[in-house]
């Protein structure tokens, strides 16, 4: 159904929130009204008059004049609860929350189709770029094969920090704690899970597949310290959290967020700061590269309200390629070639993860092995290292590989190497 008209309840008044009302005041040409704003801090002072705000969230959701609904809060639960309650009623909704869209995928899907009405989230990826709809659209029948970048603009400023200004780890974390791309606990973005969320629904959109967050191995920038940092700059090498999903030899996908080594011949080598950059390959255009600001107030906005424009037409995600019935590859047959760091002292015979080791350093605090490894004893690894172990990816050495032809693929590798 065409809205000719969008009455907007608008649910948090943040720096998003607040970015999207001055949007809007600034696109006369777009029939939207911003109605109703639902806040929780009744005595925090805010910019615009107090006739816009409810601290109910009821007001909105059972409105009749309301339909579209913007979700711009932080707490994953309470903003399930309000897009749900959105969807059953009959209204648009636009989120911005990857978290709560990564870990209620399904319900999401089947509450777009039950009620028939859509829900867009195009923010909730990576900002300023337009991905999700670029994966749904013109993606939409050449042949996906694979999707990688920097998706998380936090981890990003902070690695930029470390090697432009010579700084240690905790010092740009505290950097990006202080200007706020950072939240006072990180953990989300430096632990990988942000980064985690926002592939779950990438990979919704460009091979169909509707994973879990456990479904997919994530590994943060958190352990990440000195060695590794001089490792890179005597390499001119940069360090990068990278989103990585590519269509396997046997037709399923692998996907994980791993902190990836990247040289100067790699596009992610240029995105810095609080930018994120998406690589595609595909079977008919080849390599195609997107790049944006993924962090701050009018970048966000600008996603927002590119979704608000979209529902005056009543566009929505078709979701087509859930009809491929692509699968998640097995953790086993996935090869990496990785930088594993770990404490001299914390040695758990971590060789014998390895397929094969090509160098080992060791000195009184710190040892790192450089080797191919499979996804799964990865995640033995880090789960045995308790957590202090700090990995880099160096390379994705096979797609996909069967038992009987791994020798011959080290060997080669090794040849190359």
């Amino acid at each position: 159904m065409k809205r000719n008209k969008l009455n907007i309840g608008l649910f948090g008044f943040g720096c998003v929130g607040y970015g999207l009302y001055e949007v809007l005041q600034k696109t006369p040409t777009l029939k939207t009204t911003i109605k109703t704003i639902c806040v929780k801090d009744k005595n925090k002072s805010r910019p615009i008059v107090k006739g816009y705000f409810t601290y109910d969230k009821n007001i909105i959701l059972n409105d009749p004049e309301i339909n579209v609904v913007v979700e711009l809060i932080d707490d994953a639960d309470a903003a399930f609860e309000i897009v749900s309650t959105a969807l059953r009623k009959g209204k648009a909704v636009v989120s911005a929350n990857k978290k709560m869209i990564a870990e209620h995928f399904y319900e999401l899907l089947d509450l777009q189709k039950k009620y028939n009405v859509p829900l867009l989230y195009e923010a909730a990826c990576c900002a300023s770029i337009p991905i999700i709809r670029n994966l749904e659209e013109y993606y939409d029948n050449d042949l996906l094969e694979s999707i990688e970048g920097i998706v998380n603009g936090s981890t990003n400023y902070i690695l930029t920090k470390t090697f432009s200004e010579n700084i240690s780890y905790a010092e740009a974390l505290k950097q990006a704690q202080d200007i706020g791309y950072a939240e006072t606990d990180p953990s989300l973005d430096t632990g990988g899970f942000d980064a985690k969320y926002k592939l779950l629904i990438l990979i919704a959109h460009s091979f169909g597949i509707v994973a879990k967050p456990e479904d997919i191995f994530n590994l943060g920038i958190d352990n990440i310290g000195e060695l590794e940092l001089n490792y890179a700059r005597e390499k001119n090498l940069k360090i990068k959290l990278v989103a990585q999903a590519y269509k396997t030899k046997n037709g399923n996908v692998s996907c994980f967020v791993l902190p990836k080594f990247i040289d100067k011949h790699n596009k992610l080598f240029t995105v810095d700061d609080v930018f994120n950059g998406i690589i595609t390959k595909t079977s008919f255009a080849d390599i195609q590269f997107f790049v944006g600001k993924g962090a701050g107030a009018y970048p966000t906005a600008s996603a927002v309200l590119s979704d608000i424009s979209a529902l005056s037409y009543d566009y929505r995600y078709e979701y087509k390629k859930l009809n491929n019935n692509d699968k998640l590859n097995d953790k086993e047959d996935v090869l990496l070639r990785i930088f594993l760091k770990f404490d001299s002292e914390n040695n758990l015979n971590f060789k014998k993860y390895f397929y094969s080791v090509e160098e080992t350093y060791e000195n009184i605090n710190n040892a790192y092995i450089i080797g191919v490894i499979s996804l799964n004893n990865l995640g033995e690894i880090y789960s045995k290292s308790l957590n202090k172990a700090s990995i880099i990816l160096i390379e994705t050495i096979s797609e996909s590989i069967d038992t009987m032809e791994l020798n011959n693929e080290l060997n080669s590798i090794f040849e190359i190497a």
